[in-house]
């Protein structure tokens, strides 16, 4: 099983805000909530393909 790097979007502004890993078998992007200092809020943040 190994990591990879993805970059997490924010789903109001569309800003690359953060980075993490992952492991390269799951099927779903991942989803966070997250500060967007773009947007000045909390969003939801989604794994970006």
């Amino acid at each position: 099983m190994s990591k990879t790097k993805v970059a997490l979007e924010c789903t109001k502004c569309g800003a690359h805000n953060y980075v993490t890993t992952t492991s390269s078998n799951e099927t779903q992007r991942l989803e966070l909530r997250k500060f967007c200092k773009h947007c000045g809020e909390y969003t939801i943040h989604r794994e970006a393909r």
